[in-house]
Order: structure tokens, then sequence, then C-alpha cells
């Protein structure tokens, strides 16, 4: 059921509602992450997006990284489930996001080279020196793979 979200806000208007969320953690040979510039809000967040009715966390993260950065993925690892995410989007929708975090890695594709209806951008950045992020689960997010990392001696 594709545009299941925007059927329900639709029905509800910006009323708050709960969302399930999944992204993924993409890193270069730097231990960088992939960060794309999102068009509504200016800011960054992982590549990754909203479930759709009758998609997994799994298929809907491999999904939503190819739309938000041009690469094809297969996951690594489950990185946890993040459920503290609270956001008032610039139309005035609000969520609470519920969001599973993968690390991936390419397995094809490229990275965007134009702007797209949901990317400005896509930029690599050490999880120790971030631009400015969509939200507090965002960061809460990257902090989790920096301590993964740290314990991995990746």
């Amino acid at each position: 059921m594709a545009n299941y979200i925007k059927e329900i806000r639709e029905l509800v208007g910006h009323k708050p509602i709960i969302l399930n969320a999944s992204g993924g953690l993409v890193t270069n040979e730097r231990h960088e992450t992939l960060l794309n510039l999102r068009t509504d809000t200016h800011n960054w967040s992982l590549p990754g997006g909203y479930l759709e009715y009758g998609e997994t966390f799994a298929t809907a993260c491999i999904r939503e990284v190819k739309e938000d950065s041009g690469l094809d993925v297969e996951i690594i690892q489950s990185l946890g489930i993040f459920d503290q995410g609270f956001t008032t989007y610039p139309n005035g929708d609000v969520t609470q996001v519920i969001s599973q975090l993968y690390w991936v890695k390419p397995i094809g594709g490229h990275l965007l080279s134009a702007a797209t209806d949901e990317t400005l951008d896509l930029q690599y950045f050490p999880l120790d020196d971030l631009p400015p992020l969509l939200n507090q689960q965002t960061a809460d997010m990257l902090a989790a793979a920096q301590t993964y990392f740290a314990q991995q001696n990746h």
C-alpha cells in the first residue's frame, strides 16, 4: 500500500501520531557515516524513512536508503530500536517515531549526483564532528553507532 502515511495524514491532519521508521548507517573506509541534507527541514539525517503498510523494518531500510542516497545496500547488523523520537515538521505534522537502525554496506548503485524531492545533498561525516541534525533521535542513533564501533574497535 504505497503512500500509506499520506493517506493517514489526510484522515488525521497534523495531530500527533506514532510512526515506524527504519534507517541505514552507511560508512566509508575512513569510518565516516553518510548523511543526507533533507529538503523538508534543511538539516541532516541518516538515509531512511517511514515504513509503508506491510513492510518490515529491513525492507524499508533497503528501500529508503536507495531513495535517499542512490545506493543499493545489504544489512550487516541491527544497531537497535530508538523510541524516544518526537518531531514537528515544517508543515505542522507531529510524530513520535519508533526507528530501527541498521548498519548497512553498499552492494551497488551510486550516490545521487543531483538533488531529489527528499535529498539536497549527501556527505560523509566523522561521528565526532556532525552537522546540524534533524532531531535528538538522529543524534541518539549516531551516538549509539559511535559506541558500537568503539566497542568493536572499528
